[in-house]
C-alpha cells in the first residue's frame, strides 16, 4: 500500500478460549491490546472459540481452542463448524477449500471447489487491510453457509456486492446499494416490519432509494451504513445493541406494567417510572430499520456487528463507537485510540469481541 501511514491492528473483549489478543484462558480484555508482533495482518475473521487471521503474504494462521497454519491463501472466514478458506496455488489453481476447525489445517479439507478469480480481486484482497469477500465468493454468483449446503448459489440479477451471514439471517447489498434480507425472522433481524421468515431475498422497502454503502449482521440484529454516513439499525435490542434504550440495562427491572408495539411496529415495554416520572419505553424488537444519530453528528464509513454488540467508525476522526464490557445502549468512543494518537480504518466484530485496524493520525 504505496503511501499508506504504518498501522497495526487490536483487540479486545471475551478470549476465553485463548484467541488473539488474550494470552491465557478465561481472560477477558478491557482495553485494545495490538495483536501478535510480526505478523503483518490484513483481514481477520473471528468465531466463538478461536480466530482466524490472513497475512498479507498469504498465511491464515489459527488462535484459540484450535491452532494451525496453512500457505497460499487470499481470504478466510471462520465459524463454530467450518473454517472456509480460498487458496491459491500453481498446481491446482484457486479452490475454495471447507477445513473442521479442529484439523488445525493439517489434514486434508473436507471439501474444495474450483474458483475463477480475477488478477485484481486477488491484489485487492491481499493488500487492503480488512477487505475479503468471504462469505460471498469473488464471482458474487453464490456464497458459503456454515451448514450444508455449504456453497449457496444467488441469482445474478442480484448482482450481490456484499453478504454477511447472522446468526439466522442473511443480508445482501447488491451493486446499486439497494439491501437485501432472507432467514430467521424472530427478533425483527430481516427489517420488514414482522417477525416471520423470508425463504428467498426480499428488498427492504423501507430503505428503497437510499444507496447504502455497507451492511453488517449480528447475531439477530443487522445494520446498513448509506453513502452520505447515515447510520440504519433494527432487529433483537436485548443488550442495547441497537444503541435503543434497552429494557435489560434500566436500573428498575422490575416495575413494567404496559407492553405493546410503537406505530413503527416495534416492540416496546413500559416502566411506570422513568426520571421526569413519565412513562419510558424500552425497545425489545425494531423490526424496521432505525435511523441513529451518533455523538456530534458523526458520519460513519465502517461497521461491524457482533453477537449483541456493535461497532462503527466514524469519518471525521476515524473514532470507534461501541459496546465494551459494561452493556450500554448508547454509542460510546473508545478512548484508547484517541489517547495514542491513532485513526482506525476499520473495524470487524467476533461474537463477543472485536478487532480493529488503526493507522498513526497525520501531523498537522
Amino acid at each position: 500500500m504505496a503511501g499508506e501511514r504504518p498501522g497495526a491492528w487490536f483487540g479486545f473483549g471475551f478470549c476465553g478460549f485463548g484467541q488473539a489478543p488474550g494470552s491465557g484462558r478465561g481472560r477477558q480484555v478491557r482495553s485494545p491490546e495490538p495483536l501478535q508482533a510480526g505478523i503483518d495482518i490484513c483481514r481477520v475473521s473471528a468465531s466463538w472459540s478461536y480466530t482466524a487471521f490472513v497475512t498479507r503474504a498469504g498465511r491464515v494462521e489459527l488462535s484459540g481452542s484450535t491452532s494451525g497454519a496453512v500457505d497460499d491463501c487470499r481470504d478466510a472466514w471462520a465459524s463454530e463448524g467450518l473454517l472456509m478458506v480460498i487458496r491459491s496455488r500453481t498446481d491446482s489453481g484457486t479452490e475454495l477449500q471447507a477445513w473442521a476447525p479442529d484439523s488445525a489445517l493439517r489434514r486434508e479439507p473436507l471439501w474444495t471447489q474450483k474458483l475463477a478469480l480475477e488478477a485484481e480481486v486477488e491484489d485487492k484482497a491481499r493488500d487492503e487491510p480488512g477487505t475479503g469477500s468471504l462469505p460471498l465468493l469473488p464471482c458474487a454468483c453464490a456464497y458459503v453457509s456454515p451448514q450444508p449446503p455449504f456453497c449457496r448459489s444467488l441469482a445474478p440479477e442480484l448482482r450481490a456486492r456484499r453478504l454477511e451471514l447472522g446468526a439466522e439471517h442473511v443480508l445482501l447489498l447488491c451493486a446499486a446499494g439497494q439491501v437485501f434480507s432472507w432467514g430467521g425472522g424472530r427478533h425483527g433481524q430481516l427489517g420488514h416490519g414482522t417477525l416471520e421468515a423470508e425463504l428467498e431475498p426480499r428488498l427492504l422497502e423501507a430503505l428503497q432509494g437510499l444507496p447504502m454503502a455497507e451492511v453488517a449482521a449480528g447475531g439477530w440484529h443487522s445494520l446498513c451504513v448509506s453513502e452520505i454516513g447515515d447510520i440504519y439499525i433494527w432487529g433483537w435490542n436485548e443488550s442495547g445493541q441497537l444503541a435503543l434504550p434497552a429494557r435489560s440495562l434500566a436500573e428498575d427491572k422490575k416495575t413494567f406494567t404496559e407492553e405493546g408495539l410503537n406505530g413503527d411496529g416495534s416492540e416496546v415495554n413500559r416502566t411506570a417510572r422513568a426520571e421526569d416520572g413519565a412513562s419510558a419505553p424500552f425497545i425489545a424488537v425494531q423490526p424496521f430499520p432505525a435511523l441513529l444519530d451518533l455523538p456530534l453528528g458523526s458520519d460513519v464509513i465502517k461497521a461491524s456487528c457482533g453477537s449483541r454488540h456493535t461497532a462503527v467508525v466514524t469519518r471525521k476522526y476515524g473514532q470507534l463507537g461501541h459496546k465494551d464490557s459494561t452493556s450500554m445502549d448508547q454509542p460510546c468512543r473508545v478512548e484508547y485510540f484517541v489517547e495514542k494518537q491513532l485513526q482506525v480504518k476499520t473495524v470487524t466484530c467476533g461474537p463477543w469481541n472485536t478487532y480493529v485496524y488503526a493507522v498513526e493520525k497525520e501531523k498537522s
